[in-house]
């Protein structure tokens, strides 16, 4: 200082002055900035009215059919409590830990504030927390954006508001108003909501031990998560009390006997509840039509599924998919195993282990039922049943049949089931093979598609032509790409699993096909009906023509590949029909059945195509699923009446080894009844078995039995 001293009294008088100016002018200049930056901070701040404006965003409630809650939709859950009736050590908490000089300073707290600042400029601003608890609700009061950001600017503009705040309102009411606003995280805002949610208690019911872990969590909620991070949140909950009773807010004996109480708090479900998948769903059709309204105008919206149908498909869905895992020669880690994996676990689309999917339609209205889109909502949000697209194997080929029964083939025609190659564009040799290995040579349409004959579904569709089964396919409902060759008659072209549902309402409905629909109406917060969906229902296939094809699929139930369902417990007395798809490799298998009240569809497979198991096949590792769903179903339903004859379809009983008329000669049990449309029925009798071959008149087409013999006539 005297070094500096005789320096400057060294200087000319007019020197000082001119250096004194300077100095002056610096000082002043630098208050000014100061001052307007200070002044003009908050040209764009809220108005400290906003302290106790803020109005709850009433939720977008979501019911089942049955009128129960499924699930709300909201930014933020929050329900106010004014501070006087809560206990004592419940704000005496988040004062000890958030801001223990609150009672004394006016909003900004200089001690605390300078050394945020020297924090902050040594080690960035990600240590800086000098934030009282006035300017943690002034930081409230601004957009989501800002406070997003922690810069200078922010941080001067939080203390003019709370400056503000201290000088409008009393330190009950900052307190009060703070409480009730902050992010306890889970959906929880306020205090009272966040006792709710972690406690199941009204907040004026909080323990000591309670109130602290619940001051530990403004902080960072997801950081210090009881429920995802106990250890965090109850190291963060003892400190707190440890504050409190050196505070001498409470005694350190309650303070001591408060840390060895457990955390106790409740498990996290989640948000969507009941059916997370069809949750989603509904949620992304309503923000097409609402958009962000959803979260805030209270909508109330009214939805087709029944809760007891989709617990019973989500127990026998998840069951069939422990009982694959099981199975010999599956190798991909269970469903089990990745619980393990902890925070190391995929999230997406795509999992590691055994998917699934359920749906089940009202095929009269296309109401959703039950949705299911994956196996655990919280590891992929992916809807299996309305966003993936799957090989649909053997499912696939009714649209071939089809194809073929409209086209006027019968169903008793005789096709050859033997070996097929075909040459592809690249010069190379395609030979479909059958599920069994073999082939039964000369075998009726009907047993090939109830038995899913592979060779013959190729053989028809190169008949009727593929474009003619691309075009029913897209008839009855498919969306997707189908391209223009042999293979998708034995389901190469990917599909949309719900719109596979769908398209079989065409066969549940006699040739009417229903669009699926999960939502009925939206209500206003008034009441008032905002939107209210219809049936929208159309008629592609001929009712004669989808009787016909129907009567096959029923057959799959009794006979062929879907006995499952019969073997599993479904009545006799239900009519059900159906159809089972195994893909290539066996990495897909599929089951769709339905009677004329609801249909089910099942899917199993991983979401990067792999081989489920030795032996696996849509009969064995989905159609259980189905079968449980339907058993439920109709224990105390009466069984529907079966679907009526159409006018215009004849019967007539046919030799199911020829596919010809049968004869007296023909043996017991080897004949069926089989329907046709008008001019499709054979002319001839059978003569596999002996006697004479029949060729009968026109008229006596579809007759019950063939004319009778003369017994006078001489062989």
């Amino acid at each position: 200082m005297t070094l500096y001293g005789s320096t400057i009294g060294k200087l000319g008088p007019r020197t000082r002055w001119w250096l004194a100016t300077i100095v002056l002018a610096l000082i002043g200049l630098g208050i000014g900035i100061g001052w307007g930056t200070w002044t003009h901070i908050c040209k764009e701040c809220p108005s400290i009215a906003q302290i106790y404006a803020f109005e709850p965003k009433e939720a977008t409630r979501v019911y089942a059919r049955d009128g129960s809650l499924l699930t709300e939709f909201a930014i933020e859950r929050r329900t106010a409590i004014p501070v006087s009736a809560l206990p004592v050590h419940v704000p005496s908490a988040f004062i000890a830990v958030e801001d223990r000089r609150f009672w004394r300073h006016r909003g900004v707290d200089p001690a605390r504030t300078f050394r945020a600042t020297v924090d902050y400029m040594l080690k960035g601003p990600n240590v800086a927390g000098g934030s009282t608890i006035t300017q943690q609700l002034a930081g409230n009061m601004f957009s989501s954006v800002d406070r997003r950001e922690i810069t200078v600017s922010r941080k001067l503009r939080e203390m003019r508001v709370a400056l503000a705040l201290e000088r409008a309102y009393t330190k009950q009411e900052i307190l009060e108003a703070y409480l009730n606003q902050i992010n306890f995280g889970h959906g929880a805002y306020g205090i009272h909501s966040a006792a709710n949610r972690f406690f199941g208690k009204d907040a004026r019911e909080l323990n000591l031990p309670e109130a602290a872990l619940l001051a530990a969590l403004p902080n960072a909620p997801s950081y210090y998560s009881p429920i995802r991070h106990p250890e965090r949140a109850l190291g963060r909950r003892n400190l707190i009390l440890r504050l409190m009773g050196e505070q001498g807010l409470v005694s350190e004996a309650d303070a001591r006997a408060a840390m060895a109480y457990p955390l106790d708090v409740q498990e996290e479900s989640s948000d969507a509840g009941t059916a997370p998948y069809f949750v989603e769903w509904v949620r992304q059709l309503l923000m097409e039509s609402y958009g962000m309204e959803i979260y805030e105008a209270g909508l109330r919206v009214y939805t087709t599924l029944d809760p007891a149908l989709q617990a019973v498909a989500d127990s026998a869905l998840s069951a069939q998919l422990e009982w694959a895992e099981g199975q010999p020669g599956f190798r991909a880690p269970t469903y089990a195993e990745t619980r393990e994996w902890a925070d190391d676990r995929l999230a997406g689309a795509e999992m590691p282990y055994l998917q699934g999917m359920f749906v089940a339609l009202d095929p009269r209205t296309g109401d959703v039922l039950a949705l299911i889109g994956g196996r655990d909502f919280e590891d992929s949000e992916f809807n299996r049943a309305v966003q993936a697209r799957r090989q649909p194997g053997s499912v696939f080929k009714p649209f071939v049949y089809t194809a073929a029964i409209a086209g006027g083939i019968p169903a008793s025609e005789i096709m050859y089931d033997t070996p097929l190659e075909l040459l592809q564009p690249d010069s190379t040799i395609w030979a479909p093979r059958n599920f069994t290995g073999d082939f039964k040579g000369p075998i009726t349409l009907r047993r090939a598609l109830y038995l899913s004959i592979n060779v013959v579904a190729v053989r028809l569709g190169l008949r009727v032509g593929v474009e003619s089964v691309a075009q029913f396919a897209r008839q009855m409902g498919l969306s997707t790409p189908i391209p223009l060759y042999p293979p998708i008659a034995i389901g190469a072209a990917d599909v949309i699993p719900l719109e596979i549902a769908a398209a079989y309402t065409t066969f549940a409905n006699l040739g009417v096909r229903v669009a699926p629909r999960p939502i009925l109406r939206v209500e206003d917060v008034e009441g008032r009906t905002l939107s209210e969906s219809r049936v929208q229902s159309e008629e592609v296939l001929e009712r004669s023509t989808s009787f016909i094809v129907l009567s096959i699929l029923r057959d799959v139930v009794e006979r062929g590949t879907g006995t499952a369902v019969r073997r599993l417990g479904v009545p006799p007395e239900v009519p059900v029909a159906g159809k089972t798809g195994t893909t290539n490799d066996a990495t897909d298998a599929w089951f769709v059945a339905f009677t004329p009240e609801i249909l089910t569809a099942t899917w199993v497979g991983f979401d990067r195509p792999a081989r489920l198991h030795f032996n696996a096949q849509g009969g064995v590792d989905a159609a259980p699923v189905n079968a449980e769903v339907l058993k439920w179903y109709y224990e105390d339903r009466p069984a529907p009446a079966p679907w009526p004859q159409p006018n215009g379809v004849t019967e007539a009983e046919v030799d199911r080894s020829t596919g010809l008329l049968a004869t007296p000669w023909c043996p017991p049990g080897e004949t069926y009844i089989e329907y046709y449309l008008p001019g499709t029925a054979p002319l001839e009798g059978c003569n596999l078995h002996g006697g004479w071959n029949l060729v009968l008149p026109t008229d006596s087409i579809g007759a019950d039995t063939v004319p009778p013999i003369n017994d006078d006539f001489e062989f």
